[in-house]
């Protein structure tokens, strides 16, 4: 198997970035067929859906060159991050339905999801496994055992 390589992001492709972790979303474009509502327009490579169930705990992780917005379809998610080698416990916040939310590389996150959600994310490098696993290395922001809902 031949390595992957993977790019570091560009000073150009940083400025793009939101400036928060809940991105505010452009107003809709709405006529008598219905709305559009824009989400991201930056070039990227990837495209997911995602559910998870009730108590679900998933990423513990963190990217090196990777970032994802993620938009919550339904249910709710308990997303906590912080900037990779801080050992404190970082932040945490609640986002539900309708909201977009945006991880850099080099931030450990995680997800508890305090219901069944429905989630897309949408993100810079390739999901095929092998470019994932070459760019995610696994950490326990959140530990398991930690989760009560």
């Amino acid at each position: 198997m031949s390595k992957i390589e993977l790019s570091e992001p560009t000073e150009q492709e940083r400025a793009t970035w939101p400036k928060e972790v809940i991105v505010e979303l452009e107003k809709a474009f709405a006529d008598a067929r219905g709305e559009i509502q824009p989400l991201v327009d930056i070039e990227m490579k990837s495209c997911v859906l995602i559910t998870s169930k009730k108590g679900a705990l998933r990423a513990n992780h963190y990217h090196k060159t990777d970032w994802h917005f993620c938009y919550v379809l339904n249910g709710s998610i308990e997303y906590h991050h912080r900037p990779h080698g801080d050992t404190g416990p970082g932040e945490k916040q609640i986002v539900g339905p309708g909201q977009l939310f945006f991880t850099p590389p080099m931030v450990d996150h995680s997800m508890v999801f305090l219901e069944e959600t429905t989630f897309i994310t949408l993100g810079r490098n390739s999901r095929k496994q092998e470019v994932y696993e070459a760019d995610v290395e696994r950490i326990e922001l959140v530990k398991p055992e930690d989760i009560s809902i």
